[in-house]
């Protein structure tokens, strides 16, 4: 069975809304083998509702559209399902009655405009809604090239009634493909799209089960991983030893699973090792200090950080040599080892990590010297030190500086396992 999404409203397509129910639904239908093609967005335009209607119908088993079917003059999807099928509009009893009751409960008086809401197209099925006064649409539809059958679930646009009607009312009776689809995440940093892929190899083939897709999102890369099975045990065995086959080819630049991120990486190293940490900020405003604060139990580890913006804050917070500065620059190796040792001496941890300045860039001017941010980390009898060059995105460059960062810490730590 293959399935489509279609959200209507012109609050989507204007950009005054995001369409989250497309996203929701289609994890719902994945978990149960049912695999999404299409996405629809589209505006409540009749004759265009009801073309885009066809096309769906006439390419998919199985037709999910939300929104449309409220009371005022522009929710126009009950019209366009009956024009779809080419039959009109027929009132419902039972439903008219329900939505006169919601009114009676709030001591209101029922705008006529809302009888519109028990109006269902002739051979189709009201699906209840006790969240709303809106009730879902389900009808069969025949598709024009093979006159196979075609099912149209109408739902609210309302997240909180569209998810309790899906659930309760309409997932009940899909039947699935009796195969199962589950995903995974794993998270590297430190290298390219285009590197992992070359070190992946064969392994983001797109006809490979389990499939491996990557995406980047403020440097850092994330591997979905999507099993396919007969069941959630062999959808898991495969997960398993595909997530192994990525460990063994990005080895150290693998730092996490699903939602985590570097900082939480980080955290829980140092909590299990009883380690502790400062940091000194410069380009990143408090960024570094505010991924760390978002962490469950950071209280353990994390102790403390300043924000330098300046010399002047750098030589009275941090006591870093002003000559230094003078001689190397503020964006420099050596200012960042300064900024680092000050920290972790005027914190008192085991660990201190230091980023300085972000110097603005033009992405589209490809001329002169590149720019370079660089991040150092100190401990008991070392410190070390890595810069980045800033191309690409001047929006997400301090991100990019605070997981560069991050990434340094978590790597040492993982060296004295």
């Amino acid at each position: 069975m293959q399935a489509e999404i279609i959200a209507i409203g012109s609050e989507l397509t204007t950009g005054a809304k995001l369409d989250t129910n497309s996203q929701w639904l289609s994890r719902q239908l994945l978990a149960i083998g049912i695999p999404v093609r299409y996405h629809v967005t589209m505006a409540d335009d009749l004759e265009a509702m009801i073309a885009a209607f066809r096309t769906s119908v006439d390419r998919s088993e199985l037709v999910l559209i939300t929104g449309g079917i409220g009371p005022t003059l522009d929710d126009l999807t009950r019209q366009a399902v009956a024009g779809l099928a080419g039959v009109e509009l027929v009132l419902h009893e039972p439903s008219l009655e329900y939505i006169k009751s919601l009114f009676v409960r709030r001591q209101r008086d029922m705008p006529a405009r809302n009888a519109i809401q028990a109006m269902f197209p002739r051979g189709s099925e009201p699906i209840s809604n006790p969240r709303g006064s809106a009730p879902g649409i389900w009808m069969q539809v025949q598709n024009t090239a093979d006159d196979a059958s075609c099912q149209v679930i109408v739902m609210p646009g309302v997240p909180s009634e569209m998810k309790r009607m899906f659930q309760q009312e309409v997932l009940p009776r899909l039947s699935g493909s009796g195969r199962v689809i589950r995903h995974a995440r794993i998270n590297c940093f430190g290298l390219g799209e285009s590197a992992a892929e070359e070190m992946l190899g064969e392994l983001t083939a797109r006809d490979r089960d389990p499939e491996v897709g990557i995406t980047v999102h403020e440097a850092t890369i994330t591997l979905r991983i999507s099993a396919h099975g007969s069941s959630e045990a062999e959808c898991q065995r495969k997960i398993v030893d595909t997530g192994q086959i990525i460990r063994e080819k990005l080895s150290g630049f693998v730092f996490g699973v699903e939602d985590e991120e570097l900082e939480h990486i980080v955290v829980r190293l140092l909590c299990n090792r009883g380690l502790t940490l400062a940091t000194a900020e410069s380009g990143t405003g408090g960024l570094l200090a505010h991924r760390l604060t978002d962490v469950a139990g950071f209280e353990q580890c994390f102790l403390g950080g300043v924000v330098v913006p300046t010399d002047s804050a750098k030589r009275k917070l941090l006591d870093v040599d002003g000559e230094l500065l003078k001689r190397a620059g503020a964006i420099s190796a050596e200012a960042a080892s300064a900024m680092a040792d000050g920290c972790r001496k005027q914190f008192g941890t085991d660990f201190a990590l230091a980023v300085t300045e972000c110097p603005w860039f033009d992405p589209d001017d490809f001329t002169g010297e590149t720019p370079t941010v660089y991040a150092a980390l100190a401990g008991d009898d070392f410190d070390e030190s890595h810069s980045h060059a800033l191309v690409g995105d001047p929006a997400i460059a301090k991100s990019r500086a605070a997981k560069m960062a991050l990434n340094l810490l978590r790597l040492r730590l993982l060296e004295t396992d």
